[in-house]
């Protein structure tokens, strides 16, 4: 099957906490980076999720936020370090290209976002994720 979701990077099923009708699902990324996602307990058994299951996260370009450091007092869980690596402006929007470890992601911002905060090739920034935004596969 093919996706439009551009943002894809594989990893490992950390943990899983259920609940009556929502699970959180902790995954490490190969660089070692925890993203969390919040689905359904009918996907976390649809899916055959436990720890140490193959998974990819799954994130439209966006559902990401970028932030040029670590943000306190949000309740966004998914906060992923990395580097621009392409800024690409049109008219009102901008797609941002981060490297991150284990992975890649694409930021969908304003133009005016990037003009803000100083977006070029080589910034630092930290992609943001709620995890209710993030959706899981498996192979």
């Amino acid at each position: 099957m093919s996706l439009s979701i551009r943002n894809q990077i594989a990893g490992t099923v950390a943990s899983v906490t259920t609940g009556e009708a929502m699970a959180t699902v902790k995954v490490r990324l190969a660089g070692g980076q925890d993203v969390t996602a919040a689905i359904t307990t009918e996907s976390v058994k649809d899916l055959g999720l436990a720890e140490g299951s193959d998974v990819r996260i799954l994130v439209k370009s966006t559902e990401v936020s970028l932030a040029t450091g670590p943000v306190q007092g949000v309740s966004i869980r998914n906060q992923i370090a990395g580097t621009v690596t392409d800024v690409a402006t049109g008219g009102a929007m901008a797609s941002v290209k981060v490297d991150v470890q284990g992975g890649a992601l694409t930021a969908a911002i304003t133009k005016d976002a990037v003009t803000d905060l100083g977006l070029t090739s080589g910034s630092s920034v930290v992609a943001l994720i709620k995890s209710t935004e993030v959706s899981l596969a498996t192979a």
